[in-house]
């Protein structure tokens, strides 16, 4: 049974903080855990006597695992409701580290870390974005850049103390101590509170429901016809891709340098910090500036692509650190002008099945940065010219987002929504091929 029915618009607060609360945790327990993974990637190097790019494909496996399932996880939540899907993905992600401690080798960690975790990730992450975007619309990117700044300060606090714990405990012993954290992520999941939404009259068509149409909407497939949102999955392809390079490879290239342990993984505490403080002000300036989210989303991701082309230059550690807070700064406000900007094209009723959809697209990204960056590093005998790959595609992916349809004009943020969904005035609504055009006036549903 559906969960959801008819409702007024988004309160923008209420229990929408609460969500925001729970998805902040969230990110915390999941996205943190995978960026502060570095630590263990030196650990699994020399326990399991593996190449780096052996290694390098458990963290590119959870992530793509993550966003491979995410169609499913949005289908689960949209049918069964947002909570119970989260209770359970909290679960999983606790299970496969907890296991993971128990392994003997990299296939082990591939299975236990990468489909476990990563499939429970799935089921948390999907669900209470989806929320976060139906809870709030004048403060949609504010509260996307608070819920990802979790992801900040959960680094800032998890390289240091993963050393920590892997000094005093070893490798097993730290991942035994992460699982009883991730565990966590079932309260955060208890939290979810659906918001019901007012559902379209599909009378029009009952014959195409009859034959599919009800499992087109939980997944999203109509998405899939329409230019602007297509366009804007193959920009996130190549960023996932530049994106995920850097956290997994950081603390090696810093070893590399000559910084001993703690100082490489004080660099990943220090993009914690700058990490923080750009998300608020990257949510900050998307709220409050002239410029619509798409262009926000293009100059901070190709900024961010152009520090990452500068951080082999950094050869001490003064330079590495400076490097680390304009590197945390910039890449922080990616995800969550990505996610905002999602749901000014798709509209709030579409966002679940974007997010699964577009997480599906970019898990191929996923899958293929970490691992390349390994086997250029295999290759070239350092990570110099695995940041300088990174750098290039995040620029890439940011030229690619130009082919957005009214990309250029500064218009309000384009929707994918009917002209009769549409309640602001002005609001764009979709052309023939996919573009899009303001009317000057909306309609009530």
């Amino acid at each position: 049974m559906n969960p959801h029915v008819p409702s007024p618009e988004a309160p923008d607060g209420g229990w929408g903080w609460m969500i925001a609360l729970a998805a902040f945790l969230q990110t915390a327990l999941v996205f943190g855990v995978i960026r502060s993974f570095g630590v263990f990637f030196v650990e699994f190097v020399v326990y399991f006597g593996e190449p780096s790019t052996a290694v390098s494909w458990i963290s590119s496996v959870t992530v793509a695992v993550l966003m491979f399932n995410s169609p499913l996880a949005s289908a689960l939540g949209a049918k069964y409701g947002e909570r119970p899907v989260g209770v359970v993905g909290g679960f999983l992600s606790g299970l496969g580290l907890f296991l993971a401690s128990f392994a003997t080798s990299l296939a082990q960690l591939y299975l236990f870390i990468g489909l476990l975790t990563g499939v429970g990730g799935a089921l948390i992450f999907s669900p209470s974005l989806a929320l976060v975007a139906r809870y709030f619309k004048r403060r949609r990117a504010l509260a996307n850049a608070l819920v990802f700044s979790g992801t900040g300060i959960s680094a800032l606090a998890f390289s240091p103390l993963f050393q920590f714990l892997v000094d005093s405990y070893g490798w097993r012993g730290a991942l035994l101590i992460v699982s009883g954290l991730a565990f966590n992520l079932m309260v955060c999941g208890a939290l979810l509170r659906p918001l019901p939404l007012a559902q379209k009259d599909a009378s029009g068509a009952p014959g195409q429901e009859r034959r599919g149409g009800r499992l087109a909407s939980l997944f999203g497939l109509r998405l899939l016809g329409h230019r602007a949102f297509m366009v804007f999955c193959g920009s996130g392809v190549l960023i996932t891709a530049g994106y995920f390079m850097p956290f997994i490879h950081l603390v090696p290239h810093a070893r590399e340098t000559g910084l001993d342990e703690y100082q490489a993984a004080f660099l990943v505490s220090v993009v914690g910090v700058a990490d923080i403080a750009g998300r608020i002000v990257a949510g900050w300036l998307a709220d409050c500036g002239p410029l619509r989210l798409v262009h926000h989303l293009t100059l901070w991701t190709f900024l961010t692509g152009v520090i990452l082309l500068l951080v082999p230059l950094g050869d001490n550690y003064t330079s590495m650190v400076a490097l680390s807070i304009g590197y945390g700064f910039l890449a922080s406000a990616i995800i969550p002008l990505k996610f905002s900007t999602l749901a000014e094209i798709v509209g709030p009723d579409q966002i679940m099945g974007a997010i699964g959809l577009i997480h599906l697209m970019e898990s191929f990204g996923a899958l293929a940065g970490p691992p390349l960056s390994g086997w250029i590093r295999d290759a070239t005998g350092s990570y110099t010219a695995s940041f300088q790959a990174a750098g290039s595609i995040l620029i890439v992916g940011t030229l690619v987002l130009a082919a957005l349809p009214n990309y250029l004009p500064c218009l309000p943020a384009a929707s994918l929504r009917k002209p009769k969904d549409c309640k602001e005035e002005p609001n764009p609504s979709p052309t023939e091929d996919g573009g899009f055009r303001t009317e000057q006036s909306g309609a009530e549903p």
